[in-house]
This record gives structure tokens, C-alpha cells and sequence, in this order.
């Protein structure tokens, strides 16, 4: 497609098949842009409310991860025929209560008839032409910070093996082999998690000036990672050095690894995105396990510039937006592996 549709001949496309990110942007005038994507999933939790919740704070998490704010909104769904008026009606109302609380609004949309539900969001967003993040802006001496702790793809992967779904035979089998159930507590945080709004985040990265920034979703954060420190790298060879215990996880998470509840991203993300990474001797295998996890709706990772940080430190405390420091981009070799976990 990016040979059909050149840059060359699209000028006002800042950002689309020629240069992959987080969204689409295209350039209104000399001074805003407009951000566009969509995202959709079917559901990863039980209560419809909450799926519609979370997969409309995903489809516009892209927008945050550009820098801009989320102006309009198209719904994007298909439903099976069977499915009762009254649970279609939660799934849109709890995408639409997220819509409002990013201070946008939905205008139409579209659904289909399909065997399983599916919903989402196609998210038109604004910014500054001067504030925009991209992937490829990290420079040598930035911060990086991560807004969300990881753990949801394996914690909902847990709900769903030993939820009401289970038989008794295989529950009584995996109970003997030592394996826990989901604590609700925990499916409860990762919910949490997964239900706030990426837009504080944004908010204070414009704040402190960071040029540089991605979203964490399926591809777990050291695929995000890769991304963002190949596309960096393009200019002057860095490396992304992120300590792999300051990471935050959420209550639980270490537990159902080790019982082994992961998706496929455990192990599709390192086969596509492994020979860019090299960890120290003393990281465990637990550890890479969270970092290469698929996560829904998950935090921003951001390249903060030393001379930002406490203005960040300002704004997310302002906002109560939780946010973890993990690691420092280091100038680097070309022969070198653009991410090291220490």
C-alpha cells in the first residue's frame, strides 16, 4: 500500500505507510494536526459495561500515544444475532461514559452481525504540530518513564482459564498440579488499569516537552520498545537501557506466570522482536516473561528529556497519574542491540 499511496505525492500525511507510529497524523495548517486510528477487540472480560469500558479507552490510547486529545469518535462493533438489546446496550454505554470522560464525543458509527462480539473505536484527535510525539524522536540522555504497571494480557488470561468457563474436571486438575485461582481483588486492578484514560499521561509529556513516545499494547513493552528505539535510531545509534526490577507489575502477575496463564504474545513477541534485546546474567526469566506479555490498554512509555522531569513529576502529581522511571536512552554502537535489560 505505501507504493500506491507515496509520501511524495501526500505531503499534508506527516505520519502513515511510509513512516508506521501509533496513529495516522495529518496536517491541517502550520500549526495542528489531525491524529487518526482505530482499534478494536472482542470482549476480555464478563461484565459488558466494562469490556465496552476498556476497549474504547484502548482504541483511543493511540491519540494519547501521539500527544494530541481526543475530539470525535465512531463506534465500531459487531454483535452476534442472539445477543440480548440489553447487553449491546452496556457494551455502548460503557464505551461512550469513557468517551465523555475524555471530554469527546461518539457521532455514529457502524455494526455488523458476527458469530462473536466484537467493539471498538475509530478516534479523530488533534495536537500541536509542535508537541507531537512520534517513535522516532528519542535522543541520547532522555528518561523513560511508564505510566502503567504491566500485567493485564496475563492476569484476563488467568480470569478466563479458571473462570466460570472451566469444568470441574479441569479445575479439579489444575487445583491439584498447585495452580491458583483469579483473586478477583486482582482481575479488579488490572480492570482499573485498563479503564483509565492514557490522556493525563499525554498531558504531562507535552508539559515536559518529550518528543518521543508509544503506547503499550500487544506487542508487550519491549516489542513497543524495539519499535521506538529502532525508528530513533535511524538518525544517531542509541540504546534503549531499561532496569528490568523497576518495572511495576500488577498484584498477582508474577503468581500466574509462574502457573503459566500467558497469551501468545509470550512467546510470539521475543520470536519477532527477541533478536533486538539483550538482559543482563541476573534477569530473571519471570521478569522478561512480564516485559514481552501482550497488554490491553496499557500505559504510556515516553522518552522524557532531562530538563522535563520534574515538570512531568508536576503534572502527574497534579493529576494523580502514577508513572514509573525504568530506565535512561544511552548513546550506542550500530553493532549494538538497540534495547539492553539490566
Amino acid at each position: 500500500m505505501a507504493a500506491v499511496f507515496p509520501q511524495t505525492e501526500y505531503p499534508d500525511v506527516l505520519i502513515g505507510l511510509g513512516k508506521p507510529d501509533d496513529a495516522a497524523v495529518y496536517r491541517l495548517d502550520d500549526e495542528r494536526v489531525l491524529i487518526q486510528t482505530t482499534d478494536f477487540f472482542t470482549p476480555i472480560v464478563d461484565d459488558p459495561w466494562l469490556y465496552g469500558a476498556i476497549a474504547a479507552a484502548n482504541s483511543m490510547s493511540d491519540v494519547y500515544a501521539m500527544g494530541g486529545e481526543v475530539s470525535v469518535c465512531l463506534n465500531i462493533a459487531g454483535f452476534p444475532e442472539d445477543l440480548p438489546v440489553e447487553v449491546v446496550g452496556e457494551i455502548l454505554a460503557g464505551g461512550a461514559a469513557k468517551v465523555q470522560e475524555a471530554d469527546a464525543a461518539i457521532a455514529g458509527g457502524h455494526t455488523v452481525t458476527n458469530p462473536e462480539p466484537f467493539y471498538g473505536l475509530s478516534v479523530t484527535g488533534v495536537a500541536s504540530a509542535a508537541s507531537l510525539f512520534r517513535k522516532g524522536s528519542a535522543e541520547a540522555g532522555d528518561h523513560l518513564v511508564l505510566t502503567k504497571p504491566l500485567g493485564t494480557g496475563i492476569i484476563t488470561t488467568a480470569a478466563k482459564l479458571t473462570g466460570s468457563a472451566e469444568s470441574p474436571a479441569s479445575r479439579k486438575a489444575r487445583r491439584a498440579l498447585g495452580k491458583p485461582d483469579i483473586q478477583p481483588s486482582h482481575l479488579e486492578d488490572a480492570i482499573g488499569s485498563m479503564t483509565r484514560l492514557n490522556r493525563a499521561s499525554a498531558c504531562a509529556g507535552r508539559a515536559a516537552g518529550v518528543r518521543s513516545g508509544t503506547d503499550i499494547t500487544g506487542f508487550g513493552l519491549l516489542g513497543h520498545a524495539v519499535e521506538l528505539a529502532t525508528a530513533s535510531a535511524a538518525d544517531a545509534p542509541i540504546q534503549l537501557q531499561i532496569e528490568a526490577g523497576s518495572v511495576p507489575a500488577l498484584p498477582g502477575a508474577f503468581d500466574y506466570i509462574k502457573a503459566g496463564y500467558l497469551t501468545r504474545g509470550s512467546v510470539r513477541n521475543p520470536e519477532h522482536f527477541g533478536g533486538h534485546v539483550a538482559a543482563a546474567n541476573g534477569v530473571s526469566a519471570a521478569h522478561k516473561t512480564l516485559l514481552w506479555e501482550a497488554e490491553t490498554s496499557g500505559g504510556l512509555l515516553l522518552a522524557v528529556p532531562p530538563s522535563g522531569l520534574g515538570r512531568f513529576r508536576d503534572v502527574c502529581e497534579r493529576e494523580e497519574q502514577f508513572f514509573w522511571e525504568i530506565g535512561t536512552v544511552q548513546p550506542a554502537r550500530e553493532d549494538e542491540p538497540v534495547i539492553r535489560l539490566l
